[in-house]
Protein backbone atom coordinates (compact mmCIF):
# COMPACT_ATOMS: atom_id res chain seq x y z
CA UNK A 1 0.00 0.00 0.00
CA UNK A 2 1.32 3.41 -1.00
CA UNK A 3 1.03 5.56 2.16
CA UNK A 4 1.21 9.89 1.49
CA UNK A 5 4.39 11.73 2.99
CA UNK A 6 3.62 14.77 5.62
CA UNK A 7 4.68 17.99 3.96
CA UNK A 8 7.51 18.35 6.08
CA UNK A 9 8.98 14.85 5.55
CA UNK A 10 9.55 16.47 2.04
CA UNK A 11 10.25 19.92 2.63
CA UNK A 12 11.78 19.80 5.93
CA UNK A 13 11.75 24.02 6.38
CA UNK A 14 7.94 23.33 6.80
CA UNK A 15 8.86 22.37 10.22
CA UNK A 16 8.38 26.07 11.52
CA UNK A 17 4.54 25.72 10.42
CA UNK A 18 3.77 22.14 11.33
CA UNK A 19 5.06 18.85 13.05
CA UNK A 20 2.23 16.56 13.39
CA UNK A 21 0.95 14.24 10.88
CA UNK A 22 -2.08 15.85 9.66
CA UNK A 23 -0.61 17.80 6.62
CA UNK A 24 0.10 15.55 3.88
CA UNK A 25 0.94 16.61 0.52
CA UNK A 26 1.44 13.99 -3.05
CA UNK A 27 3.63 16.11 -5.01
CA UNK A 28 3.61 15.56 -8.99
CA UNK A 29 6.03 18.79 -9.35
CA UNK A 30 8.36 20.69 -7.58
CA UNK A 31 9.99 24.14 -8.75
CA UNK A 32 9.88 22.41 -12.04
CA UNK A 33 11.18 18.69 -10.74
CA UNK A 34 8.97 16.39 -11.12
CA UNK A 35 8.17 13.28 -9.50
CA UNK A 36 7.87 10.14 -11.91
CA UNK A 37 6.29 8.00 -9.75
CA UNK A 38 3.53 10.35 -8.96
CA UNK A 39 3.03 11.55 -11.90
CA UNK A 40 2.38 7.84 -13.34
CA UNK A 41 -0.04 6.88 -10.64
CA UNK A 42 -2.01 10.41 -11.88
CA UNK A 43 -1.46 10.87 -15.86
CA UNK A 44 -4.58 12.69 -16.58
CA UNK A 45 -3.45 15.15 -13.81
CA UNK A 46 0.01 15.45 -14.84
CA UNK A 47 -1.15 16.10 -18.32
CA UNK A 48 -3.97 19.12 -16.88
CA UNK A 49 -0.76 20.17 -15.00
CA UNK A 50 1.48 20.53 -17.30
CA UNK A 51 -0.92 22.43 -19.51
CA UNK A 52 -0.66 25.46 -17.00
CA UNK A 53 1.91 28.36 -18.29
CA UNK A 54 4.64 28.84 -16.19
CA UNK A 55 3.68 25.65 -13.51
CA UNK A 56 6.57 25.16 -11.23
CA UNK A 57 4.66 23.21 -8.36
CA UNK A 58 1.85 21.18 -8.42
CA UNK A 59 0.96 18.63 -5.48
CA UNK A 60 -2.18 17.35 -3.75
CA UNK A 61 -2.59 19.34 -0.77
CA UNK A 62 -4.22 16.84 2.00
CA UNK A 63 -5.79 18.44 5.20
CA UNK A 64 -6.90 15.64 7.96
CA UNK A 65 -9.22 16.41 10.63
CA UNK A 66 -8.91 19.25 13.27
CA UNK A 67 -5.11 20.73 11.73
CA UNK A 68 -4.67 24.33 11.33
CA UNK A 69 -1.57 25.55 9.39
CA UNK A 70 -0.58 28.39 11.52
CA UNK A 71 0.31 31.76 9.45
CA UNK A 72 2.84 31.93 6.94
CA UNK A 73 4.53 33.72 4.19
CA UNK A 74 5.93 32.48 0.89
CA UNK A 75 9.26 33.84 0.29
CA UNK A 76 9.88 35.21 -3.12
CA UNK A 77 7.26 37.30 -4.90
CA UNK A 78 7.79 36.08 -8.55
CA UNK A 79 5.37 33.04 -8.08
CA UNK A 80 1.52 33.04 -7.83
CA UNK A 81 -0.79 29.93 -5.84
CA UNK A 82 -3.46 28.54 -7.65
CA UNK A 83 -5.75 26.46 -5.28
CA UNK A 84 -8.91 24.02 -6.96
CA UNK A 85 -10.62 22.49 -4.15
CA UNK A 86 -11.35 18.61 -4.36
CA UNK A 87 -12.95 17.29 -1.89
CA UNK A 88 -14.10 20.08 0.26
CA UNK A 89 -16.11 19.07 3.92
CA UNK A 90 -19.85 19.88 3.85
CA UNK A 91 -18.86 22.13 6.77
CA UNK A 92 -17.01 24.41 4.72
CA UNK A 93 -17.30 27.14 6.75
CA UNK A 94 -15.22 24.68 9.37
CA UNK A 95 -12.68 24.68 6.62
CA UNK A 96 -10.79 27.38 5.07
CA UNK A 97 -8.01 29.66 4.45
CA UNK A 98 -6.81 33.62 5.49
CA UNK A 99 -4.95 35.46 3.08
CA UNK A 100 -4.00 39.08 3.89
CA UNK A 101 -7.05 39.31 6.35
CA UNK A 102 -9.26 38.09 4.08
CA UNK A 103 -11.30 34.79 4.75
CA UNK A 104 -12.41 32.31 1.79
CA UNK A 105 -14.03 28.95 1.82
CA UNK A 106 -12.97 26.27 -0.68
CA UNK A 107 -15.60 24.92 -2.87
CA UNK A 108 -15.72 21.32 -5.32
CA UNK A 109 -14.55 22.35 -8.30
CA UNK A 110 -13.91 26.16 -7.78
CA UNK A 111 -10.30 27.92 -7.94
CA UNK A 112 -8.81 30.53 -5.87
CA UNK A 113 -5.53 32.59 -6.37
CA UNK A 114 -3.70 34.57 -4.29
CA UNK A 115 0.00 35.72 -3.86
CA UNK A 116 1.28 33.71 -1.05
CA UNK A 117 3.93 36.47 0.01
CA UNK A 118 0.89 37.75 1.67
CA UNK A 119 0.73 36.74 5.35
CA UNK A 120 -1.83 33.49 5.84
CA UNK A 121 -3.05 30.70 7.23
CA UNK A 122 -5.43 27.57 6.73
CA UNK A 123 -7.49 25.42 8.81
CA UNK A 124 -9.72 22.44 9.16
CA UNK A 125 -12.10 22.23 12.00
CA UNK A 126 -14.24 19.27 10.57
CA UNK A 127 -14.05 15.65 10.98
CA UNK A 128 -13.32 14.86 7.22
CA UNK A 129 -10.76 15.58 5.01
CA UNK A 130 -9.99 18.59 2.55
CA UNK A 131 -7.89 17.89 -0.51
CA UNK A 132 -6.68 20.72 -2.71
CA UNK A 133 -5.15 20.68 -5.92
CA UNK A 134 -2.34 23.37 -5.00
CA UNK A 135 0.03 25.15 -7.96
CA UNK A 136 2.78 27.57 -7.99
CA UNK A 137 3.14 28.75 -10.98
CA UNK A 138 5.44 32.45 -11.79
CA UNK A 139 3.83 35.64 -12.20
CA UNK A 140 2.89 37.24 -15.20
CA UNK A 141 5.62 39.87 -16.30
CA UNK A 142 6.69 41.84 -19.16
CA UNK A 143 10.10 41.36 -20.41
CA UNK A 144 12.83 41.94 -19.14
CA UNK A 145 11.70 41.82 -15.62
CA UNK A 146 10.39 38.23 -16.47
CA UNK A 147 13.84 37.23 -17.95
CA UNK A 148 14.92 38.57 -14.09
CA UNK A 149 11.99 36.56 -12.71
CA UNK A 150 13.35 33.53 -14.63
CA UNK A 151 16.55 33.49 -13.53
CA UNK A 152 15.86 34.07 -9.78
CA UNK A 153 12.90 31.32 -9.66
CA UNK A 154 15.89 28.67 -11.61
CA UNK A 155 18.50 29.54 -8.65
CA UNK A 156 15.71 28.78 -5.81
CA UNK A 157 15.31 25.52 -7.61
CA UNK A 158 19.32 24.57 -7.49
CA UNK A 159 18.97 25.76 -3.93
CA UNK A 160 19.73 23.19 -1.10
CA UNK A 161 16.28 24.04 -0.05
CA UNK A 162 14.53 23.07 -3.34
CA UNK A 163 17.07 20.11 -3.67
CA UNK A 164 17.09 18.41 0.01
CA UNK A 165 13.34 17.99 -0.80
CA UNK A 166 13.69 16.72 -4.11
CA UNK A 167 16.27 13.98 -2.80
CA UNK A 168 13.53 13.49 0.45
CA UNK A 169 10.96 12.80 -2.21
CA UNK A 170 12.91 10.21 -4.19
CA UNK A 171 13.65 8.21 -0.76
CA UNK A 172 9.96 8.34 -0.27
CA UNK A 173 9.27 6.95 -3.55
CA UNK A 174 11.91 4.37 -3.73
CA UNK A 175 10.45 3.30 -0.02
CA UNK A 176 6.96 2.68 -1.55
CA UNK A 177 8.10 0.13 -4.37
Amino acid sequence: MYSIPNFQDISTDQISITQDNLWKTYFLYGYGYKAEQNCLRCPETTRLVEQIPGMKTAFFSILLPHKTIPEHRGPYKGLLRYHLGLKVPAAADHCGICVGGEVRHWQEGKSLFFDDTFPHFAWNHTDDIRVILFVDFIRPMRAPVSWFNQFMIQLIAWSPYVQSGRKNLLEWEAKQK
